[in-house]
């Protein structure tokens, strides 16, 4: 069983380092320190998403999270049939287009039709002003909120959260990074940028 202190790294450090040592460890038991909740889920996420069992809680001041990599008790999968590519869009503005006043009327209107296409997106990332769209005040968070509730992920930059000043505005979805924002964009899923 290994520990690895990560407190006081920014982001997106610490998940930078689990992935290090996840990619270097065999199977095993491991324990990641950090003192940032947004640190924490990011973490517990990726891991998690690389199939391993995650177990997150408070210790002190930081969060403990401990990650079991390849130990199960349960019986191999059998291989998965190919199924078509998940799809991600990328907000890189809390408008749509160039004219603001325009943008913002067409970004109200695309999040009022995205509920009802056909196959919705996986993962709806927000980065830089985008996040606006994610916190109080938003004319579109009811929108959002449905989407969650169907299933859509919605994540927003932690990084742009924290330099619009809105981390604690933050109403729908979940904090992320921009090595989780990288993952996406290079493992398998089809991202579209709107910006």
């Amino acid at each position: 069983m290994g520990i690895l202190d990560l407190r006081g790294l920014p982001c997106p450090e610490p998940v930078i380092k689990t992935k290090e040592l996840l990619e270097s460890a065999g199977m095993g038991v491991f324990t990641v320190l950090v003192d940032d909740l947004a640190a924490k889920e990011n973490v517990s996420r990726f891991a998690a998403n690389l199939g391993c069992y995650v177990n997150a809680k408070e210790h002190g001041e930081a969060y403990e999270i401990t990650i079991v990599k390849g130990l199960t008790c349960e019986t191999p999968e059998q291989p998965a049939t190919m199924e078509p590519a998940k799809s991600a869009i990328l907000f890189l503005s809390d408008t749509l287009g160039e004219n603001p006043e325009l943008g913002a009327i067409l970004m109200r209107a695309f999040f009022g039709a995205l509920p009802k296409a056909t196959v919705l997106p996986a993962k709806l990332i927000f980065l830089n002003s985008s996040v606006r769209l994610t916190t109080e005040g938003s004319p579109v968070l009811e929108e959002l909120c449905a989407l969650e509730k169907l299933g859509v992920e919605i994540l927003s930059c932690g990084t742009c959260l924290d330099f619009f000043g809105k981390k604690e505005a933050l109403k729908t979805g979940k904090v992320t990074n921009i090595f989780d924002t990288i993952e996406t964009m290079t493992g398998g899923y089809r991202v579209t940028t709107i910006s």
